[in-house]
């Protein structure tokens, strides 16, 4: 079998059905990569440094010589790891950093034993140029709003469940945006992951010509940041805004983080201090360290409503996008108010 060079959409389509190996090194692997990848690094780290080392220095002649030290002894585990990886498809995607060496070993070695191989174009550079790309176009969105508290991730759970086309930005983030919001989350990914997984998502959706929904968000949540231009558009979209009793929120933020770590509460009052002020501060963290946890979180939620009010507000044409829809209390069956609003429009 031949090697077959590819572009990205082809690559991406063929990637929903065979397995993607990414050659590059684990540090690069770790640090972002294609969603779904797996690390088949030809080299290590250290050995990456050295083969570039020895390139810069000396010679690509050399630089090869030097990778094929590495390589020679590793291309029997590395046949049994794509066997492991593959299982019964002898189908294979590969890329490296800009399509070059390191792929084209890889590729070289594993069509000699007999997979099918495609070489993605341009390599994993040419998938972030494509990731980026995803963030200029126009999207059919439609911003599920409310204020802290409101239930709107469940909403957009169940809206999920109706066949409704949702992009979960904050699952995507490993966070729920507020200061309170990695607490229990798996660790952030990069920023250049996050937006590897975004386009990925956006793209997706993008094919399907459907509205997409998605939560009104702050352009940073935790760590990771809403592209600019992505969020920017996000901002001139109809909004549905779940119109939900303080006391009602209040009770679903207490159910939902007053088991959370105390320690963990504290820091994350401590982390908006500046905002939250010297007195609620003080007032919030006694509360919590009195078993309180009512109290400390009516603060907390009275400083998030006038934040979030005034993030709404700060639209263009906000009269005109804003639709409010009254629910008694939180719970995922607002969704079905959601969608009655939704119809009228």
């Amino acid at each position: 079998m031949a090697t077959e060079k590819i572009n990205i959409e082809e690559f991406l389509s063929l990637a929903k059905s065979h397995p993607v190996l990414d050659v590059r090194s684990p540090g690069e692997y770790n640090h972002a990569h294609i969603p779904g990848a797996n690390s088949f690094p030809l080299f290590n780290d250290e050995e990456r440094k050295v083969v570039g080392t020895t390139y810069k220095q000396k010679s690509r002649e050399q630089a090869i010589k030097k990778g094929l030290d590495y390589f020679g002894v590793k291309m029997r585990k590395m046949v049994e790891e794509a066997e492991r990886i593959c299982g019964t498809d002898k189908t294979v995607l590969v890329h490296c950093w800009r399509g070059g060496m390191r792929s084209a070993a890889i590729a070289w070695l594993l069509d000699l034993y007999g997979f099918k191989v495609y070489l993605l174009i341009g390599g994993y550079k040419q998938f972030r140029r494509w990731a980026l790309e995803q963030f200029e176009k126009e999207y059919p969105f439609h911003v599920l709003s409310g204020y802290t508290g409101s239930g709107k991730t469940h909403v957009l759970t169940a809206l999920q469940k109706k066949g409704g086309l949702v992009i979960d930005l904050e699952g995507l983030a490993h966070h729920k945006g507020s200061a309170f919001g990695n607490i229990g989350m798996p660790q952030q990914p990069s920023q250049e992951m996050f937006e590897n997984k975004l386009a990925v998502e956006l793209y997706a959706a993008f094919m399907q010509q459907i509205p997409i929904w998605v939560e009104d968000e702050s352009q940073r949540i935790g760590d990771v940041n809403i592209p600019i231009v992505l969020w920017k558009q996000m901002r001139n979209k109809e909004v549905f805004f779940l119109d939900i009793p303080f006391e009602e929120r209040l009770k679903h933020i207490v159910e939902e983080y007053g088991k959370l770590p105390k320690e963990k509460l504290v820091n994350a009052v401590i982390r908006i201090k500046k905002r939250l002020g010297g007195l609620e501060t003080k007032e919030a963290i006694n509360a919590l360290v009195e078993d309180r946890t009512e109290d400390s979180f009516r603060i907390l939620l009275s400083y998030y409503d006038k934040w979030y009010l005034k993030g709404l507000h700060n639209r263009e044409g906000l009269e005109t996008l804003l639709y409010k829809i009254p629910c008694k209390t939180v719970e995922a069956s607002n969704v079905n108010l959601l969608l009655q609003q939704h119809q009228k429009q």
